[in-house]
């Protein structure tokens, strides 16, 4: 079931995201104006915040394996600055609604994002790269949980989904709920680059082999697997639970989904080298049945309540606020 994604306004992102995705705003207005994008409410946003945001959206695009084109790039500029000026209206809303961050809040969230590096200098390395101060990770970290505190109080907190909305979007909506074709099963590998030579193919060929041939002599599948599969899931047998079509390269899915519960295959050839899989269970396409999937529906329809009622108050906020644009 695909669930769109709800506004990253909304809801505390990653520990890391938070370093990325809340930028601080300053709280002075006697730079001139080529060294301010907007001024909302009498607080400045910075061309320097707003440079330094550009740039973090341009590495998340190209760490998707994509390119902002010069064509795209004046429509990117122009989200961020949005999002920076409607970040700076919920935390402008959010401090008249009396929303303090305890200390212990934000210490939190900062020991969360210093676990995700090996030690302190490389977090003080990785903050330097990207022109933050500690500090200033601790202003949007503070920014970031007030705005949730804000929306939660004033929209989530308020939003309900009863069991009758969520069955009659469940029956209007089975495509949503359908679950492939699945199998449960393991292998063991024996690698063999697709680009080695003969003999190196040759001597995996042998392997693999040799291993048939011992589970054919009555042993343990899970056992072998253990003991010579060259695969990252050898620790676990060879296991690799289920997995639908598509998942797995083709061959390997061809052989898989054509067998039956406890049969295994002959050796099959992938770009990975030579396999032998043992299918445990199979499980035909079905449609999840409702309570099954009653509390994630829950929450997923009260995600998109919340996101549009939070979308029209960002938008009733922005036309009461004194916005200046300089970019």
């Amino acid at each position: 079931m695909n669930f769109r994604k709800c506004n990253p306004l909304l809801h505390i992102p990653t520990a890391l995201a938070l370093i990325l995705v809340f930028m601080p705003a300053m709280a002075e207005e006697k730079k001139p104006s080529e060294d301010k994008v907007a001024v909302v409410n009498g607080i400045v946003i910075t061309r320097v915040q707003y440079n330094r945001e550009v740039n973090i959206q341009r590495e998340r695009v190209s760490r998707q394996g994509r390119k902002v084109s010069e064509a795209q790039l004046p429509a990117m500029r122009n989200q961020v600055l949005e999002g920076l000026i409607e970040r700076e209206i919920l935390v402008q809303e959010s401090r008249k609604a009396g929303i303090r961050v305890s200390d212990q809040k934000i210490d939190e969230q900062m020991a969360n994002i210093k676990k995700r590096y090996p030690d302190e200098n490389e977090f003080k390395n990785a903050l330097s790269k990207m022109g933050f101060s500690e500090d200033e990770v601790k202003t949007q970290i503070e920014q970031g949980l007030a705005i949730r505190e804000l929306i939660d109080k004033q929209i989530a907190g308020k939003v309900e989904v009863t069991d009758k909305e969520s069955k009659v979007f469940y029956d209007g909506n089975p495509q949503l709920f359908k679950q492939p074709e699945q199998v449960k099963a393991s292998h063991i590998l024996i690698k063999a680059d697709a680009k080695a030579d003969e003999a190196k193919k040759a001597e995996a060929q042998k392997k693999i082999k040799e291993v048939q041939q011992k589970l054919k002599d009555g042993g343990d599948f899970s056992t072998l697997a253990k003991e010579f599969s060259e695969g990252p899931s050898n620790v676990r047998g060879g296991d690799l639970g289920y997995f639908n079509r598509g998942q797995m390269v083709k061959p390997f899915e061809d052989a898989a989904f054509t067998m039956q519960p406890n049969e295994v295959s002959d050796v099959v050839e992938t770009r990975f080298g030579y396999h032998l899989i043992k299918v445990y269970d199979k499980k035909p396409e079905q449609v999840l049945a409702y309570a099954d999937v009653k509390e994630k529906l829950i929450q997923h329809l009260k995600k998109q309540k919340v996101e549009k009622q939070a979308s029209e108050y960002i938008d009733q906020l922005k036309k009461n606020a004194k916005i200046e644009k300089f970019q």
